[in-house]
């Protein structure tokens, strides 16, 4: 027999062909281009052994969940923010697989409703995990039914509506949630609180991405010279995402220039024509330092005023470009605005005036 949750939480049915429905729709998107997501999901690391980078993150994230083993239990909630690319969801799938545990993935936007997060978490099994990515764009009601399923793992539902309804309440398995997100000052304190291992990821290391890239280079089946792999991580703004990408778009020009083999001269070509210069900076980087040198004159700048001159969203400003920029030195956030620093000018060819 199927019963309906309603109030607020729309149409919730427990009955299981109806709730397996319901569950891929929110955790299994269709994909556009399929060939591509297989291989960006065959280079991604599978275990803390093989995953290069974030060596605190991966010293302690050992620690936890050997000890939540030992003890059989479910592993503590995880936060995990940063700048995109940087591999929070390859570090979620790698704890599932540490933990033995099934993993479920779906995103903040994915889950509209309440009845949506319930359909999720009343599927999960015992010591599951729940990847959800941009945790920050949950709507406030979903949030609020999310507190006692972190705290308690129980479920409070309503029954019926009018005089008529009443609330229930459902025990769930212990379970672990992942959350994801680039503004981790967007999630609001309850929710924030409510995880009790919360972790950074950093921009990575040339060194850790010149390994990154040769790991990926044998995955794909393609030779790489020492040099060739250094290059491509010096100009891949210290994300892992960015030197995979970059590393297949110089793997064609090798295939049509060359033997196959990725050479340093070939690389320096593919690189260049995709406009990413000796830093890693690319079109729409370089514009926006221009437009804060000449445009601007070099003073502070609001964000909106900047972003309204590129033409790009704000979003995406402070959460692709910036945090590069701000990284080497380029761009300092001020009370009065953005600003361009003198390394910048001597990268742009522009004289800087004190």
């Amino acid at each position: 027999m199927a019963h309906f949750v309603q109030n607020g939480y729309g149409p919730f049915v427990r009955q299981k062909g109806m709730r397996k429905m319901e569950e891929d729709r929110l955790i299994q998107p269709e994909l556009e281009n399929e060939g591509e997501e297989r291989l960006e999901n065959s280079l991604r690391p599978k275990t803390l052994e093989e995953y290069i980078g974030q060596d605190k993150i991966k010293e302690n994230m050992k620690i936890y969940i050997e000890a939540a083993k030992k003890r059989g239990e479910a592993l503590d909630h995880v936060l995990l923010y940063g700048p995109p690319g940087l591999g929070k969801t390859t570090l979620s799938n790698i704890i599932s697989n540490e933990m033995n545990a099934n993993i479920k993935i779906t995103s903040g936007p994915a889950i509209e409703k309440p009845g949506d997060l319930a359909a999720l978490l009343t599927n999960l099994s015992e010591f599951d995990v729940l990847f959800i990515d941009e945790i920050h764009r949950l709507s406030k009601s979903v949030e609020e039914i999310l507190y006692p399923a972190l705290e308690d793992y129980t479920l409070d539902i309503i029954i019926g509506k009018g005089p008529s309804a009443r609330s229930i309440r459902l025990d769930l398995p212990k379970f672990t949630l992942i959350g994801a997100t680039t503004k981790a000052g967007s999630l609001t304190t309850p929710l924030r609180d409510r995880f009790g291992i919360v972790h950074r990821l950093e921009l990575y290391s040339e060194e850790d991405l010149t390994k990154i890239v040769k790991r990926s280079s044998r995955i794909l089946d393609v030779n790489i010279e020492e040099a060739a792999a250094v290059e491509i991580a010096r100009r891949s703004r210290g994300t892992p995402r960015i030197a995979n990408r970059l590393l297949k778009r110089v793997r064609d020009y090798a295939a049509v220039l060359g033997d196959g083999e990725i050479q340093l001269n070939i690389t320096k070509h593919a690189l260049n024509k995709l406009e990413i210069d000796e830093l890693g900076l690319d079109e729409i980087d370089r514009k926006l330092l221009e437009t804060m040198i000449v445009q601007y004159g070099g003073k502070p700048v609001g964000i909106e005023a900047l972003a309204a001159t590129i033409g790009e969203e704000v979003d995406t400003i402070e959460d692709v470009y910036e945090p590069y920029l701000i990284q080497i030195g380029f761009v300092a956030r001020t009370l009065r605005g953005r600003m361009v620093l003198p390394p910048a000018y001597q990268h742009m060819g522009y004289t800087y005036l004190e």
